[in-house]
């Protein structure tokens, strides 16, 4: 047999890059959807696997993470997500309305509250998967069930519900867990599921992030304007170090640590939560403008800084190096890194 020589190796490339699978074909469906929206509009497999595929195919990778997750594996994935979703959605959100409390609606340097929660409580599960999938093992992979439980409106509501002001759709974190609970279910039951869909992040990564790029216009990123890009570029450092420091303190993941900077970005579905907030409570719609822009300018920027920062402290630790599977037991235990007690 002969060997096919790679002209242009698209995929490697993509992969040295931190969070490339995720990030570069995400770029490249915003150059799209700014400069040639109605390209992928022409109806077809077309549309429906470069525009329309995002949530299908974000879904089928929820379900097959859910796969993954074994009795063993269980406990020290909870954990990870538990820390995860304490340290980048339930810390950040309730300083945002203490702050809010103080300041008012308004916010301060003209990026209102509704922005800051739009844009802090939630994370890219997608790029959470790729770059874990990458330098992480099953505990951190398994954790993007934080993900599906603070993607879309659902914190922001809860948050602004406490004083009142909108009511909280609980079906919409009930539609978030199913996926990945049938998963799990499928995977326990016949633990042949896991090999066949063990794959499914590569195949489906770069699909979706091109077709959640296309939602993106990078007219609406620079209409965000220097609040944009301030509370973009604050995101990754201050919600990314506070997961990492979750992972350091209480999960005690030494120099594995660093891959709690992966979760401080912003979720692309984030850019639709202020005309959420806003159809439950009608006293936001002064914000939703402003407020959509600046969040598509998080989406962008964190989804470059976010990996960009996880590879500097996880290099600095000299874990920056791809997953090896031989760390993780066929039974879904785990050999623990040298300094991981640390």
């Amino acid at each position: 047999m002969t060997t096919e020589t790679t002209r242009s190796p698209f995929f490697g490339t993509m992969q040295k890059i931190p969070g490339g699978l995720m990030l570069v074909p995400l770029i490249l469906g915003s150059l799209i959807g700014t400069f040639a929206p109605d390209a992928l509009a022409i109806g077809g497999f077309t549309t429906a696997l470069f525009k329309n595929s995002a949530l299908p195919l974000i879904a089928l990778l929820i379900f097959a993470t859910g796969t993954q997750v074994n009795t063993r594996t269980g406990g020290p994935i909870l954990a990870t997500a538990g820390t995860i979703l304490l340290m980048k959605t339930l810390v950040p959100a309730t300083l945002i309305i203490i702050l809010g409390a103080y300041v008012g609606l308004d916010g301060v340097l003209g990026i209102s509250i509704l922005a800051m929660l739009a844009a802090f409580d939630n994370s890219n599960g997608g790029l959470w998967l790729a770059y874990t999938g990458q330098y992480g093992d099953a505990r951190d992979r398994g954790a993007y069930v934080a993900s599906a439980i603070n993607d879309g409106p659902f914190f922001s509501l809860l948050f602004l519900g406490a004083s009142g002001l909108a009511d909280i759709p609980m079906i919409a974190l009930v539609a978030a867990l199913v996926p990945f609970l049938l998963g799990v279910v499928v995977g326990n039951l016949d633990p042949k599921w896991r090999d066949v869909l063990k794959p499914v992040p590569n195949i489906v990564i770069p699909f979706f992030a091109f077709a959640l790029g296309t939602g993106i216009n990078l007219g609406a990123v620079v209409s965000g304007g220097v609040s944009g890009l301030i509370l973009g570029l604050i995101i990754s450092p201050i919600t990314g170090g506070l997961v990492y420091l979750g992972y350091r303190l209480i999960l005690r993941r030494g120099g594995k640590s660093g891959l709690g900077f992966a979760a401080g970005t912003t979720a692309g579905n984030a850019i639709a939560t202020p005309a959420v907030v806003a159809a439950a409570d009608p006293n936001f719609q002064q914000y939703v403008a402003t407020a959509t822009a600046q969040v598509a300018a998080c989406v962008l920027i964190s989804s470059i800084l976010a990996p960009v920062l996880a590879s500097y402290f996880l290099k600095r630790a000299g874990e920056l190096k791809p997953v090896d599977a031989s760390d993780e037991t066929p039974a879904g235990g785990y050999r623990e890194a040298r300094g991981e007690a640390l």
